[in-house]
């Protein structure tokens, strides 16, 4: 392809070179480069593209894209950009011939709820007979090609990627969680979404390596307002009015709120042994009524997020109704049947804010009680630990401290931070290092009416032990658990 047609939608100033240069690949990554190549030099967090100018060109880069100056040969042709990840992000979108054209991309935002989201609207649309791409934080889905994820929102080069091989695979639309990094970095410029969803906001993700005050995480979130055709925001956030500011897309709201276009009203906790789900009746622009089997208040956003954006696919309320009650998410309030007498559920929830939202609201459910086993990551702030453990000894009925992915760190070391918060409650706890005995020991433990949470690790299939991802996944480990109990019973 030819080096203009990639730069047809940037504003650049050719430094040195030919334009008309033919282009084979485009690339961000010096190792990565090969004779032909496009690399653009990015200022990343560890290290600064501009440095490897010489190397890259040295591996064949025919072409370099940069912000600052640069050394070059006379036969390679520079380009200067204000921002070369805004231009990567355009440069990746012409490569691949602007396959978002051809798909209609429907991107969720917020602090909570994005992933669970997109998993159900990917089952109401799939439901009604379109053919859906998923990218988020577990992994994309293209077709019947699962691909694990290393980030929330990709590099605006896989995003595109994604997208070119979604479209060839007979996709119509895709439905993509958009962090705030990602919008900062441009992961996501050079196409227009269909339709932007705001779910709530609530500080995170604050600190150096991320956003540098809860002002620019919010204003970071906005950004895809000014990026998509329609936006579909939570009428309850305190914080809409600033999301909102500076919006060019039409606007249409959800919620609890009378004042909300979409409305849930009449909820009810629905409770059965082993099931935990809620009910409501969904008003405004819709009238139905929906059940489904995952807990809590966020769920009916959730859910009620899902429904307005299908909405505007024309899907039938009978299909929407269906297909949530067959959406699941794993390691998302993810239910295992290990009992009739008590419920077992895996959660991804991994910091104390998300700790204390699930255990809140799997207390509105009046469990005998409440049973939660987790741990915390090593090589990773002991202020959370001691959090995480003050949250769950303040909420939780009994508190199983364990392993979760000790890295450089000794378990021992890490439970014992958990401890030292968890003590200043009153919450009753048992610290067993071994995962799968402490979840052995909370299924053997199990009362009738009891709710068991395993917490932290949800969706991850791994252990991180001293730079070493170790298969470890908590399904298999309860069905392990499980099929040593009936050879037991079967022995005696």
């Amino acid at each position: 392809m030819k080096l203009a047609q990639l730069l047809e939608r940037v504003e650049y100033q050719c430094i040195q070179g030919d334009i008309q240069t033919e282009v084979t690949e485009v690339v961000n990554d010096s190792r990565k480069v090969s004779d032909g190549s496009l690399f653009i030099c990015i200022k990343g967090a560890v290290s600064d593209g501009h440095k490897y100018a010489a190397e890259v060109v040295e591996k064949g880069a025919k072409v370099l894209v940069a912000e600052d100056p640069v050394n070059a040969p006379k036969h390679v042709t520079v380009i200067q950009v204000a921002d070369t990840r805004y231009a990567m992000a355009l440069i990746a979108a012409a490569y691949y011939g602007y396959p978002a054209e051809e798909l209609k991309v429907i991107g969720i935002t917020g602090t909570k709820g994005k992933t669970t989201t997109t998993y159900m609207v990917k089952s109401i649309l799939e439901s009604a007979g379109h053919k859906v791409g998923l990218i988020g934080t577990i992994e994309a889905i293209i077709g019947e090609v699962v691909i694990p994820a290393a980030n929330t929102t990709p590099e605006s080069t896989l995003v595109q990627e994604y997208f070119r091989r979604m479209a060839d695979a007979g996709c119509d639309c895709v439905v993509m969680e958009v962090s705030s990094q990602g919008l900062m970095l441009h992961r996501t410029a050079g196409f227009t979404f269909e339709i932007g969803i705001f779910t709530n906001i609530e500080p995170d993700h604050i600190g150096p390596a991320e956003h540098e005050s809860f002002e620019d995480y919010l204003r970071c979130k906005a950004m895809l307002f000014k990026q998509c055709k329609l936006g579909i925001f939570n009428a309850d956030d305190e914080h809409l009015d600033q999301i909102l500011k500076g919006h060019t897309c039409e606007v249409e709201t959800y919620g609890f709120s009378e004042k909300a276009d979409l409305r849930a009203t009449n909820t009810e906790l629905v409770s059965k042994p082993g099931y935990l789900g809620i009910s409501y009746h969904v008003n405004g622009l819709m009238d139905f009524d929906v059940e489904i089997d995952v807990p809590g208040k966020f769920s009916v956003y959730n859910s009620l997020t899902a429904i307005a954006i299908c909405r505007h696919f024309g899907v039938k309320e009978s299909d929407i109704v269906n297909a949530l009650g067959k959406a699941k998410v794993k390691g998302r309030i993810e239910m295992i049947k290990v009992s009739d007498a008590f419920t077992l559920m895996i959660d991804y929830a991994h910091n104390a804010m998300s700790l204390e939202s699930l255990l809140g609201t799997l207390k509105e459910y009046q469990p005998k009680r409440l049973v939660c086993v987790f741990g915390c990551g090593g090589n990773r702030s002991k202020a959370r630990r001691y959090e995480m453990g003050e949250v769950s000894g303040r909420l939780a009925d009994f508190t199983i401290i364990t392993s979760d992915n000790p890295r450089f760190e000794k378990p021992e070391d890490i439970l014992a931070d958990i401890e030292i918060g968890i003590s200043k409650t009153k919450g009753e706890f048992i610290k067993i290092s071994d995962r799968k005995e402490a979840i052995a020991y909370a299924i053997h433990h199990g009362q009738p009416g009891d709710v068991i949470v395993l917490a932290g690790k949800g969706h991850e299939d791994y252990q991180e032990i001293e730079g070493k991802k170790y298969p470890m996944d908590e399904r298999v480990l309860i069905q392990e658990i499980l099929d040593e109990d009936r050879q037991i019973s079967r022995k005696v």
